[in-house]
């Protein structure tokens, strides 16, 4: 007995070894991909969602917004406090994030057996989306969403390749619960993600992971995360359900409705990753080696089918490009081992044409808000301060700025940094379900239209004449609390 005790015990087995990383070759990639964003993040202003974001986080920051959760208003808020006004330190967060789902990337790859070279081209066909190279620098949540989807099936996909070997490692799985719960804070897109992902493992498997308790574990570790948000949109009538209808609307000007979204769901993977990506999700649905990946795959077309059929934004689904892109890349390599293809040169001059496409999109990300109408933030707020200093100092105490929309009132929030402005209000969007002026507001300055307060307010007149005209509404008729709900929209 006593010898037994003392006896070695043997070891656990180790975990198979996966190809070497490709390191130099994917950290180069995706270190030029933060360089080339790095170097843009001084430019072009604020997109206008950007500026939504700063301005909620900085100026309304809560546990929820009519549509979206607040991680990405909060990050926003925190890179300004840390350096106010500089827009490399702000969209830093989002540079990082860009650089990641293209190491994240060929992680897959390796994950699925790819060698250095399907690594690397994983890496590149990340690294050349054509929406990743335009956002790629905005503080916006669908900067931050990819990777975020990227990590999840990154979990889902190691999970099942160490339980394909016997060596299941289950803290995968709370893993995965920590990352569903951060990404219910960022956007609620995920939750639609989950139900697709369920759907597949169901139909075709690997339907032992329902049976884990860390799985569930996992689940309830998401619920907590996820719970202050939730509550927010249960406590104000579930507005995010309302914005689908919003997001339909505004399909055919933003993608050319439900044809466009299904041709761009694809083009914006790049010229190489629409490629991988259609070969990968055809290795993914037929080859045998990857048949515990293919509710992946299932996964994918769920989704495709349901933003098609509900003209959802042609970006949604970007998230799960590098799940098919590295198995495509590992397809190439299989077919390169097995001498069925000499034609390996023919890539560079599809990369190439792809990073040239991809670098004509970052620099379209300059001139994207103005293409809007938009103007900057400065020269909005700038306007708008002087319609205010014109005023007799009395009437500026009881004078409250208003934008026609939620774009309008964040450029004047995050504008009113440089140029003195009173408090900045709109009924529009997530603006509308922020507190209305108190009742010692008798007039507001309206920047932008001023149709929907013709019937509020007994005289308006234009007293500004800039790139967006503004209106002196004087003569209230009721209090904010009868104008206010007539008034909100999303």
């Amino acid at each position: 007995m006593r010898a037994e005790l003392l006896s070695p015990q043997p070891a656990p087995p180790a975990e198979p070894e996966l190809p070497p990383l490709a390191k130099w070759p994917v950290f180069t990639i995706a270190g030029l991909v933060a360089a080339a964003q790095l170097a843009f993040s001084p430019f072009g202003g604020f997109w206008i969602d950007e500026a939504y974001m700063l301005a909620a986080g900085k100026h309304h920051l809560d546990w929820g917004y009519v549509d979206q959760p607040p991680l990405a208003p909060l990050i926003a808020a925190a890179m300004d406090w840390i350096a106010p006004g500089s827009m490399p330190v702000l969209r830093l967060p989002a540079v990082l994030a860009t650089a990641a789902l293209v190491v994240l990337t060929a992680l897959l790859a390796r994950e699925f057996g790819g060698d250095r070279r399907a690594q690397s081209l994983a890496a590149g066909a990340g690294a050349t989306g054509l929406w990743t190279a335009m956002v790629g620098h905005w503080i916006t949540p669908y900067t931050f969403e990819p990777l975020l989807w990227l990590l999840l099936t990154w979990t889902l996909v190691r999970w099942v390749r160490l339980r394909d070997l016997g060596q299941p490692d289950d803290r995968l799985l709370l893993l995965f619960g920590v990352l569903l719960g951060i990404n219910m804070q960022l956007k609620f897109q995920v939750a639609i993600l989950c139900v697709a992902l369920l759907i597949s493992v169901l139909v075709v498997g690997p339907r032992d992971v329902l049976s884990r308790p860390k799985f569930w574990g996992g689940v309830g570790i998401a619920a907590v995360i996820a719970a202050p948000t939730v509550l927010w949109q249960a406590l104000h009538g579930w507005p995010q359900l309302q914005m689908a209808a919003v997001v339909a609307e505004e399909s055919p000007m933003l993608s050319g409705g439900r044809s466009g979204t299904a041709v761009t769901l694809v083009l914006y993977a790049g010229v190489a990753g629409a490629a991988l990506f259609l070969f990968g999700l055809w290795r993914l649905v037929r080859n045998p080696e990857l048949r515990s990946y293919r509710f992946l795959a299932i996964t994918t077309l769920l989704l495709y089918v349901f933003f098609v059929a509900t003209a959802a934004r042609p970006y949604y689904l970007i998230g799960l490009y590098g799940v098919s892109i590295a198995a495509g890349a590992v397809g190439f390599q299989r077919r390169r081992e097995s001498r069925r293809t000499r034609f390996g040169w023919m890539a560079w001059p599809v990369y190439a044409l792809s990073a040239a496409v991809a670098g004509y999109m970052l620099s379209v990300s300059l001139m994207v808000t103005p293409m809007f109408g938009v103007p900057t933030a400065d020269s909005l707020a700038r306007d708008a301060s002087a319609a205010y200093a014109a005023l007799p100092t009395e009437q500026r105490s009881h004078t409250a700025v208003m934008a026609d929309s939620y774009v309008i009132a964040s450029m004047l929030e995050v504008g009113a940094a440089r140029h003195e402005l009173p408090e900045v209000f709109s009924p529009h969007r997530g603006y509308g379900y922020f507190p209305p002026p108190t009742e010692r507001i008798e007039s507001v300055l309206v920047v932008g239209d001023s149709t929907a307060l013709r019937q509020q307010f007994a005289e308006v007149r234009q007293v500004g004449t800039g790139e967006v005209p503004i209106w002196l509404c004087t003569g209230k008729r009721g209090t904010w609390a009868e104008i206010w709900p007539q008034l909100k929209s999303l």
